[in-house]
């Protein structure tokens, strides 16, 4: 069948790369895809925000599946609209996808269904939450309630921090996304990402990862869209994942369903494994990036079939495999990101680095000109290994991110230092 990828970074390219392999796949599409995506799929200039052109589209090409990768089309409706017009879609209704779309709406799910998570409140008044947070222990978390694009979480240092956060999000930082915040109280421990497919009421355990969200080593400095990734998390174990699912991820299953908003898609649940055991950061309703990379150099089956159960609801028939190796995933971006940074600069080498069969390198913030690749995004690329351990995977990866001939562009150096710490013990 012909299928449609909705999205341009690289979760979407690694999603379309493994989409390749299936031999359900004849034509593919993605919509609008970025530099690295022509070699293996058809790039659409196709608008999201209009779903009359996207089903236009579809009708066109015969398309009988859609792949729907980021949060935000999700929040506005898309996958409903081509539900509603027979176009069988992967990703969650507006009405679910409300579970990332506002971090408040989650956080009461989770006190009304007991699922895990932390102590907080939610304002949309600068003298409520102050007053409330100068109540709160320090660090203090403060989110705006919207998609933000990752960058809508301050862990606050100080009590003036945590107001200025205040401030900044409710005057506006995050347009409409900070219209409303919640004000968290900060979790200690080892945070970790746990996917789970689901088609309203069965689930597929999807595997673990650990990601980097400071943009500095050691994890300093501020919070980005994420500097790199590593599958599979040591710490989620079998008890830990068997917890997940029995004390958050069943919780929002049935809870979701009871709301009269049934899930079909993948939870990307953010964990704080702590002393308690697993605890909800927060709930995402699109696979991880740059998380989704490594998971699907790890997977060893065909995605198609399981991402089509999720809307028929027939997860309960798929079994999927992993390679007993671990991938790393580098994120290559601009120097100032995540502030400003240059666009259009070359990036030269890319052939010679991917040139390991151990290796991938998925574009996220690129476009082709001609023959050349130019940066347009703050995370450019995904510099993605497999190999027999992380410490492997983490050489194979920086080898072949230094040949990258690229001097506009910055890396984290030591992605998946937590994993190697353990392997090294």
């Amino acid at each position: 069948m012909n299928i449609l990828v909705i999205g341009s970074g690289g979760r979407e390219h690694s999603l379309t790369w493994k989409i390749t392999q299936s031999p359900l796949c004849d034509d593919l599409y993605v919509a609008p895809g970025n530099g690295g995506m022509g070699d293996i799929a058809t790039c659409v200039p196709l608008n999201d925000n209009n779903h009359d052109e996207v089903i236009s589209f579809c009708r066109e090409k015969n398309i009988e599946f859609v792949v729907i990768g980021p949060e935000a089309p999700l929040v506005r409706g898309l996958s409903d609209r081509l539900t509603s017009e027979g176009i069988k879609t992967f990703g969650p209704s507006a009405a679910a996808s409300v579970l990332e779309g506002s971090k408040g709406f989650t956080k009461d799910l989770c006190a009304k269904y007991n699922i895990p998570t932390a102590a907080y409140g939610r304002f949309n008044d600068s003298a409520s939450a102050k007053e409330f947070t100068a109540k709160q222990n320090i660090p203090v978390v403060i989110k705006a309630d919207g998609l933000a694009a990752g960058k809508g979480v301050i862990i606050a240092e100080t009590m003036d921090e945590a107001f200025d956060a205040i401030d900044d999000i409710l005057g506006g930082q995050f347009g409409e996304a900070g219209a409303e915040l919640v004000v968290e109280e900060f979790l200690s421990g080892e945070e970790a990402s746990f996917f789970v497919l689901c088609d309203g009421e069965n689930i597929l355990p999807f595997g673990t990862a650990q990601d980097h969200k400071r943009v500095g080593e050691g994890d300093t400095g501020p919070n980005t869209g994420g500097m790199g990734a590593y599958s599979p998390a040591p710490m989620m174990d079998d008890n830990m994942i068997k917890r997940t699912i029995d004390e958050i991820i069943m919780p929002t299953v049935k809870g979701m369903s009871a709301e009269g908003a049934p899930f079909k898609g993948v939870f990307f649940a953010g964990l704080m494994i702590t002393d308690k055991g697993p605890e909800l950061i927060e709930y995402n309703v699109r696979f991880g990036d740059p998380e989704c990379q490594t998971l699907m150099m790890r997977l060893d089956s065909d995605i198609v079939p399981a991402l089509m159960a999720c809307s028929d609801g027939t997860l309960d028939q798929i079994d999927i495999k992993w390679k007993q190796q671990s991938a790393m995933n580098v994120v290559m971006a601009a120097n100032g990101y995540p502030g400003s940074y240059e666009k259009n600069t070359v990036i030269k080498n890319l052939v010679e680095a991917e040139s390991s069969d151990k290796v991938v390198i998925f574009h996220a913030g690129t476009k082709k000109d001609g023959e050349q690749i130019l940066a347009t995004g703050g995370r450019v690329l995904n510099v993605t290994a497999l190999d027999n351990s992380v410490t492997d995977a983490k050489k194979t990866a920086y080898d072949a991110l230094d040949k990258i001939d690229w001097p506009y562009g910055f890396c984290r150096r030591d992605i998946g230092w937590r994993a190697i710490e353990r392997e090294q013990k």
